[in-house]
């Protein structure tokens, strides 16, 4: 009898673009594996990758990260690989050629949102995400904060404290 023993349970996260959530509208969210090679996945268990300027794309119906920083291993020989290289993402048929229906319509981006290991295995998250305009992101930035002093009021409310001091309160 067989047992597969598996060293790592659960996610743990290694880089989050939290600047694609800012600048991009996000409608719909997939995981997917990555093929890499051996140096990039000792990178990866150290923390080091950046997704600053990643984004996916489908070329000759496979999918594409093209970007994405992981920076050599240190210890790593002449064999260490390219930091900003193209890596092939491990998604369904199927999954692809519904992805490419929706980024074909135009005004839709591929973009990764975080890179983690799931169970031992390395995934990026993927998301289809239309770009928000510059007055998008100020309103965005408006209704965060009205919302933060509306709970900070509430909170002030609750805990009975009115919220001036002074000579002058009543």
């Amino acid at each position: 009898m067989w047992c597969i023993v598996v060293k790592e349970v659960g996610k743990k996260l290694i880089a989050q673009n939290k600047k694609a959530r800012h600048d991009y509208s996000i409608e719909d969210v997939f995981e997917c594996g990555m093929v890499l090679t051996g140096t990039e996945v000792k990178s990866l268990r150290a923390g080091r990758a950046s997704l600053i300027d990643g984004f996916a794309m489908i070329e000759d119906g496979e999918l594409w990260l093209h970007g994405v920083h992981i920076p050599e291993y240190t210890e790593g020989t002449w064999t260490n690989h390219t930091p900003r290289r193209n890596r092939k993402l491990l998604v369904h048929k199927d999954e692809i050629k519904r992805l490419h229906a929706k980024v074909k319509t135009g005004g839709l981006t591929l973009v990764p949102l975080s890179l983690y290991f799931k169970d031992g295995k390395a995934k990026v998250e993927l998301a289809v995400a239309r770009g928000k305009k510059a007055h998008d992101k100020r309103d965005a930035l408006m209704e965060k904060q009205a919302g933060r002093e509306i709970e900070r009021e509430i909170s002030r409310r609750n805990s009975g404290k009115s919220g001036r001091s002074g000579k002058y309160d009543d």
